[in-house]
């Protein structure tokens, strides 16, 4: 939970860490996007869809988020923008629910593509959890 640490919250950080942030397998450029602010987006673990929104409901547009983001620091040409996610998120749910090792999550925006991702366990992982 690095991203709740300090009196801010930089909710970036949690998606910095090397294979942290997947993406791919290819990238879109803005002119093959019709709607940039209708993207449909999800994802799934195991078939079962876990997040499910568009980026209609995201707090800023994204005309407005470059906007914010390039005032204060430079944006170069294959830049990407990690933003907030779906309602969902494992860590809130009740009872909560996280990423079970052998499990599949398959990320998708509608018109884009999906990403699935396999799990594994790290050498942290309990062995005896859930």
């Amino acid at each position: 939970m690095v991203q709740l640490i300090g009196p801010v919250p930089q909710f970036s950080l949690g998606k910095s860490y090397p294979r942290f942030g997947p993406i791919g397998p290819t990238l879109v450029t803005p002119d093959e996007v019709d709607d940039r602010d209708g993207l449909e987006l999800g994802c799934d673990l195991d078939g079962k869809v876990l997040q499910h929104g568009n980026t209609r409901d995201m707090i800023f547009n994204v005309s407005e988020l470059i906007a914010r983001l390039s005032a204060v620091c430079p944006l170069l040409p294959g830049d990407i923008i990690f933003t907030g996610t779906p309602s969902g998120v494992g860590n809130a749910r009740d009872p909560k629910r996280f990423l079970p090792p052998g499990g599949v999550l398959t990320s998708w925006i509608t018109g884009l593509g999906e990403l699935r991702n396999p799990l594994a366990a790290g050498s942290a992982y309990p062995a005896t959890s859930n």
